[in-house]
């Protein structure tokens, strides 16, 4: 099983399926099982989405998956978990693979690590971002949330509160959680992120980004955080569907998933419709 070493000297496991050109995928590629799993599924998360993924893509693609979110928050990075740095992970993983060229597919938070991977290398095939708009992102209101996690990570006697898991479904009642075990550690690396993102203009860097590129949402898409959060309001929705002409403009191929919000737009249901065709038809992969 091919070792990337990444930025802070820490070592991530990169699994390798199929063949054809290939996909970077940061997902778990190993469903959860037990309590975790019981956890994720309260929150409306597939306990095995990597694993489905990965299945549903690795007939036609060379999948090289790698849990890059988990690895950040079991290895966190407090002071260097910047733009930059998770591009050159990303890069680490692709040269531990042995691709020279990829595509690369990334949800949420890792849908803007593509993006800043994007215009920092000329090794992408094809850019897909599900759950975090490519221009008008949600930045500054990412770093409110974040520094609240962060303040409750360092002032709570005990496990701090947290706000909804990625991804999990904004119908459940997530702002009551309070046995969680967030780290200030864990929290503060995602505050690093946001805070280097305050200056970024997504707007302008898109004649960067030289390959073919696909982003989608669930038109649902719009988190409510709790007060504990200062009532911050994340749309993911609003800018894509609000800025779709010029979204197709730039270049990106735009979808947008009927009814559906942050949690259920991401799982392999949803996804692989979308994703795999398009995929096939920018890279010339077969198709079932």
């Amino acid at each position: 099983m091919p070792v990337a070493e990444l930025h802070d000297g820490q070592t991530i496991e990169v699994e390798v399926h199929g063949t054809g050109p290939a996909l970077l995928l940061p997902v778990n590629p190993r469903p959860a099982e037990g309590p975790q799993a019981d956890a994720l599924r309260k929150w409306g998360v597939d306990p095995a989405l990597g694993r489905s993924l990965i299945d549903g893509l690795s007939d036609a693609f060379r999948v090289v998956a790698f849990d890059y979110e988990g690895h950040v928050m079991s290895a966190p990075k407090p002071d260097t978990l910047t733009p930059a740095a998770i591009a050159g992970d990303l890069l680490a993983v692709a040269d531990a693979a042995g691709a020279d060229r990829f595509a690369y597919y990334g949800y949420s938070w890792l849908a803007l690590s593509g993006l800043q991977l994007a215009i920092r290398t000329t090794r992408l095939s094809a850019l897909a971002m599900g759950g975090f708009p490519p221009v008008g992102g949600p930045y500054a209101e990412m770093l409110r949330v974040t520094m609240a996690t962060h303040g409750m990570s360092t002032s709570a006697p005990s496990a701090p509160e947290t706000p909804q898991p990625p991804g999990a479904s904004d119908d459940a009642d997530w702002s009551s959680v309070t046995e969680v075990s967030l780290t200030e550690a864990q929290t503060r690396q995602f505050v690093t992120l946001y805070q280097a993102l305050q200056g970024f203009d997504d707007r302008a860097v898109q004649p960067r980004i030289s390959c073919p590129r696909l982003c989608f949402v669930g038109a649902a898409d719009e988190i409510s955080y709790g007060e504990s959060w200062g009532g911050v309001q994340v749309s993911m929705a609003g800018p894509i569907v609000d800025r779709r002409a010029e979204l197709e403009a730039l270049g990106w191929d735009v979808r947008v998933l009927d009814g559906l919000d942050h949690t259920h737009a991401m799982q392999p249901g949803h996804v692989l419709p979308v994703l795999r065709p398009w995929l096939a038809s920018r890279l010339g992969a077969s198709q079932r």
